[in-house]
């Protein structure tokens, strides 16, 4: 039988497949003590495939778009606008928008919610999928969020979506999407915690970044935000910058821009005692997760809550150790970005630098 909602009590890492990336980690979030994470429960990709699996067009568009490559762009556009309208234009099955009603019903039907896509390939090791789909703020009403929920269906297709998966090597039709209905706070602030160092790539140096109202005007780059640095529990480095704007919620549902007052533009986003605050909340999530994570996080009435955590995908990896001494390492894989040949003094280091095959390899190539 088809399970069309589960709650994120529910969720584990068994469930990547009926649930994607984000309402995997949402509901692994909840099992570490003492972390905060907004209610709700995820439409699942059964929902998703009840919807089109017997929509022939839809279908049928499908085939033309395995067919693309990366560099088609423009029938990739054309192509992916006609199947993100086929999917808004197909009517979502009874028994799931009743099982969606229902389970909205227990949580408040007059609460505001974020509806957020999900899908299977999504937030993995080796790909995050991040931004690719689309999410909706402070949504309010059933027949609202069950309008958005197609919408967040559809956005499996956008251009940009489409485009990384297929330089990915994701058979679109095998990419399905769940869709996140979470219970929406609207935050005094809200931000991103790289538990390492996003820049130098530094794993004991935690970055926090940190703006005004919703982490939208972050997310969409509205705002510079905030920049503070921990290491063992200590703030080493913190730039403040001007927050000229800032995005609320509104009374009747959506979002708007506003500006903020002059005096409050240049003042600290979080005061020292809350940065070292989610910086343990960021460590703890990390330590539960076994690697460094992308946690969004808003503070609420003095409460920090997470709403997602993700694996940083673009850390070079750190090959295991046991003697317990210092070492150098070179990330080999920054050479596919070299495009100018290297100069004596670099190649000598290069080579020196290297494990044996990789000197082999590289004077092989030199005498070619």
């Amino acid at each position: 039988m088809r399970k069309y909602v589960l709650e994120f009590q529910e969720i584990d890492k068994s469930r990547q497949m009926v649930v994607g990336g984000k309402g995997v980690n949402l509901g692994e979030l909840l099992k570490i003590q003492g972390i905060q994470v907004p209610e709700g429960f995820c439409v699942t990709t059964e929902a998703y495939q009840k919807a089109l699996e017997q929509n022939v067009v839809f279908h049928a568009l499908l085939d033309q778009l395995t067919m693309l490559n990366a560099t088609d762009r423009d029938k990739i556009g054309k192509i992916s606008r006609r199947i993100r309208q086929t999917i808004i234009e197909t009517e979502i099955p009874s028994d799931v928008a009743g099982t969606v009603v229902f389970y909205l019903s227990q949580l408040g039907d007059e609460h505001a919610y974020a509806v957020r896509s999900s899908a299977t390939a999504e937030d993995l090791p080796h790909a995050s999928f991040a931004g690719q789909q689309d999410t909706y703020l402070n949504i309010i009403g059933k027949e609202a969020i069950l309008k958005h929920i197609s919408k967040c269906w559809a956005s499996l297709f956008t251009d940009r979506a489409v485009i990384y998966r297929i330089q990915n090597g994701f058979d679109h039709s095998q990419v399905y999407l769940s869709v996140v209905i979470q219970r929406m706070f609207f935050p005094q602030s809200s931000g991103i915690v790289f538990t390492t160092d996003p820049i130098t790539s530094n794993r004991k140096l935690l970055s926090i970044d940190a703006s005004f109202g919703l982490g939208e005007a972050l997310v969409s780059g509205l705002v510079s935000p905030d920049c503070y640095k921990v290491c063992d529990e200590e703030i080493i480095e913190k730039r403040i910058a001007t927050k000229t704007l800032a995005i609320y919620g509104r009374k009747d549902s959506g979002t708007e821009t506003h500006e903020i007052d002059p005096d409050q533009q240049k003042t600290q986003t979080l005061t020292d005692q809350q940065i070292l605050q989610l910086a343990r909340i960021g460590r703890q999530i990390e330590a539960y997760f076994g690697q460094p994570q992308d946690i969004e996080w808003c503070l609420a009435q003095d409460t920090f809550y997470i709403v997602q955590s993700r694996p940083i995908t673009t850390l070079y990896p750190i090959p295991e150790d046991n003697d317990k001494e210092n070492h150098v390492y070179v990330s080999v894989g920054h050479q596919q970005m070299m495009t100018d040949p290297m100069k004596p003094l670099g190649l000598s280091f290069w080579l020196l630098t290297t494990r044996a095959p990789m000197r082999t390899l590289a004077e092989g190539c030199l005498l070619m």
